[in-house]
């Protein structure tokens, strides 16, 4: 099955924001921002600015009609800066002129004065002064204090995670335009259209109906595109609305990258402790979430931080801190893994300290703790259908592991300038939105009387693939040939209060409403033709590669003719179907329930190989045995575990985002920023799907793939750290990720003693 979608991309035929034919007339938007982190406005003239020729006008906060706040979980943010600014790049006004060029004219004509205010950067800084963006939240099991007592081995240190920027192809934008009736068309760069249409409604002081959201597909989202593309859908909005016209608002890359979120740094302290046999009886830790100006989705991708505190171990004693620090940055958000990724390495590092205080390999202490079918996540849910040992004993058997240990040790014995170091990451990851109520969707399907299909869903394409993966179940619910489906743009007024394409549910959740839709259809036909064919019992009726069978006998009636038939005898060839996961809940009182529907599990082996005198270094494979259920389409999920791995990857070697104390953002372009590119990419990717796994839950039977495999990532910065302590067993390595050439070589060098041997 050709994927359509991947096929435009290569052409050069997809159409996104940016491609459209705008409106005759359509103004365009500059967003005049702050340059300090922290102040006081105290005078702020737009007289020189307004007056330029083809300025049509400048909105401040003072234009908004309803309310100035579009925080989604939490009411802390602003759409327009009033009386004081909390972070570099926070929106105070919106230039709107009939060119980009104009604009940026008058954006330097305007006259602003701040008095300045402290500033915070550090989330441990902002826990000592009590700048946090909500109380401390803590998720437990058993009694970790007393269980130390029980221990013959604990560790304890810090870890420090840095964040990520999501540097997706297509920037943030929206083009919206008025529509009678006092409504508004807003067609938005976004993840969540509802909520656009949610806070465009509360800032326009319109209802929702009379504001319709847009998608067709994002270049790129990766998370940040799920709340943040709100502030710029409803500004281009409020001024379209103002002053009667389309306007377009698109950010360039530097404004994006300076104005936009990125996924949370971390710091965070642990203690692990074990007996004497290596299994692990308790394990503290307290997460510090560097949640940036306002709280954004933070407590929510916290909350997935504890819900992943353990990864894929069992540990009978846990207590697990959450802290959502506010600082003066722009607010972090959403990033592939939500959170996850950053509780997984806490635990991670914990384990790799304490088999190097141990003197034994990782992988070791890894193996004894697997969690197994029956054990209790410590949020309470029961461990069902788990299949983490299975992963691990099929990658140790597929890729001889035991042998590549072996090998890596022989080639570091034979070499003093160049050293190997290998790694094994298991991971658990759970599937579901952790807020239940967002566990929901719905599609409508219609069939033309052509025999062609169009199906909308809350979906959004993004380049995950989401879309084949609907037609696929479509057409297989229906058995009729993929290219009779067309899957629509995401549409508000098609699809109403749409959870957001995220958390790995997109494929899902809108599967599973359209294949419910379909289904419907489906025996409204199936009762046509038994009447059409004479037999009483439409149950016996089956359609296969759009021809009827009865009894498994092929008959004369062929799908088109069957479409012709229902809809001359005014059988309903339309479906709105309704989606709810099952069997979720979670009780926030006592943060235990059954959060997710079911886990991902999987296990990848990393090996690296350093250059010792330089510093860098190179991911020689990543080989990877991950639970995928069964596949929709083969190449849309291997795409996606590839991509998934390689963004991990960057995430914990090359991708430094720097910060100045002052709050300003020094890798803010692609010159100071580096990302993953095909030369440090890993040299070989092998994913390989787990055989005989099936999930209920899943549409035809899959499992979700867009998050999970990113945390194979997290293997690869310890095959560094593995090479690095082949070269110098006595260095004490700090956990900072990520972990760049430059901490590499500082890091090798740091002991006084000798290192290299004074041999040739």
């Amino acid at each position: 099955m050709k994927n359509e979608d991947l096929i435009k991309h290569v052409k050069g035929e997809s159409k996104f924001l940016d491609d459209l034919i705008i409106p005759g007339g359509t103004l365009h938007a500059l967003i005049f921002d702050s340059v300090i982190a922290h102040g006081k406005i105290k005078k702020l003239n737009l007289e020189k600015a307004k007056s330029l020729k083809g300025i049509v006008d400048i909105l401040t906060f003072r234009d908004i009609p309803g309310k100035n706040q579009i925080g989604n979980i939490i009411a802390d943010e602003s759409l327009l800066a009033e009386n004081e600014v909390h972070y570099v790049g926070e929106p105070i006004a919106i230039i709107v002129a009939d060119t980009l060029e104009t604009a940026k004219r008058a954006k330097a004509l305007i006259d602003i004065e701040f008095e300045e205010l402290p500033v915070i950067t550090d989330p441990r800084e902002a826990y000592k002064s009590g700048s946090l963006i909500t109380e401390p939240v803590t998720f437990s099991m058993g009694d970790v204090d007393d269980a130390w007592a029980n221990c013959d081995l604990i560790f304890e240190d810090q870890v420090d995670i840095g964040g990520q920027e999501h540097l997706y192809l297509e920037t943030q934008g929206a083009l919206s335009q008025p529509v009678e009736g006092g409504g508004v068309k807003i067609i938005s760069s976004t993840q969540g259209p509802t909520a656009v249409q949610r806070a465009a409604s509360k800032v326009l002081n319109i209802p929702m109906h009379k504001i319709e959201v847009d998608v067709l597909r994002l270049g790129g989202g990766f998370g940040g595109k799920e709340d943040q593309a709100t502030p710029w859908a409803v500004m281009s909005a409020l001024a379209a609305l103002k002053l009667n016209i389309p306007v377009k608002l698109i950010l360039n890359r530097p404004d994006d990258l300076r104005m936009t979120g990125k996924r949370h740094p971390y710091s965070a302290d642990f203690k692990i402790g074990l007996d004497s046999n290596g299994k692990i009886i308790a394990y503290e830790v307290v997460f510090y979430q560097n949640a940036g100006a306002v709280a954004d989705l933070s407590t929510a991708v916290l909350e997935r931080t504890l819900f992943h505190a353990t990864n894929s171990y069992f540990i009978p004693n846990v207590k697990a801190t959450g802290i959502s620090c506010k600082t003066n940055l722009p607010p972090n958000t959403a990033f592939r893994g939500f959170g996850g990724p950053q509780g997984m390495f806490v635990i991670e590092a914990a384990l790799y300290k304490a088999a190097r205080k141990l003197g034994v390999p990782k992988y070791e202490l890894q193996e004894k703790n697997l969690i197994h079918e029956n054990d209790v996540f410590y949020y309470g849910q029961l461990a069902k259908n788990v299949n983490s040992v299975k992963c691990w004993n099929s990658a140790f058997e597929k890729y001889s592991i035991h042998k590549n240990i072996e090998e890596v040790k022989k080639f570091n014995e034979e070499n003093i300038l160049y050293k190997k170091g290998i790694a094994l990451m298991p991971i658990c990851f759970g599937i579901s939105f952790t807020s239940s109520f967002l566990n929901q969707a719905s599609a409508l399907v219609h069939v033309y009387t052509d025999g062609s299909i169009g199906v909308s869903t809350a979906a959004v394409e993004m380049g995950q693939g989401v879309n084949q993966k609907i037609k696929i179940a479509t057409a297989e619910t229906f058995s009729v040939n993929i290219s009779r489906i067309k899957i629509e743009s995401t549409n508000t007024t098609r699809i109403a209060n749409t959870s957001p394409t995220a958390a790995s549910t997109g494929a899902d959740l809108n599967g599973n409403a359209a294949i419910l839709a379909s289904k419907n259809i489906l025996d409204r036909l199936k009762k046509v033709a038994a009447k059409e064919l004479g037999f009483n019992d439409a149950g016996l009726i089956q359609i296969k590669n759009e021809i009827v069978f009865y009894k498994s006998e092929k008959t004369k009636l062929k799908w088109e003719e069957l479409i012709w038939k229902a809809y001359f005898n005014r059988i309903n060839l339309s479906s709105h179907a309704y989606y709810a996961t099952p069997d979720i809940y979670f009780n926030r009182t006592k943060n235990q329930g059954h959060p997710f529907a079911y886990h991902v599990f999987g296990t990848a082996v990393i090996q690296s190989k350093i250059d010792c005198l330089r510093g860098t270094y190179e991911i020689e494979y990543v080989k990877a045995v991950h639970d995928l259920g069964k596949s929709i389409d083969y190449k849309v999920d291997l795409g996606q575990a590839e991509g998934g791995i390689v963004q991990g990857i960057g995430w914990l070697t090359v991708e430094e985002l720097v910060q100045s104390r002052d709050g300003n953002l020094k890798s803010n372009s692609l010159s100071t920023y580096k990302i993953p590119d095909i030369y440090s990419a890993p040299q070989k990717i092998e994913v390989h799907f787990l055989e005989n796994s099936e999930n209920d839950y899943g549409p035809l039977k899959s499992k979700a793939i867009g998050e999970p495999p990113l945390m194979y990532g997290i293997g690869a910065y310890f095959s560094i750290l593995d090479a690095m302590n082949a070269f110098n067993k006595n260095i004490d390595i700090k956990i900072s990720a990520p972990v760049t050439p430059e901490k590499v070589l500082t890091t090798l060098y740091k002991s006084s003693k000798q290192l290299i041997p004074n041999e040739s």
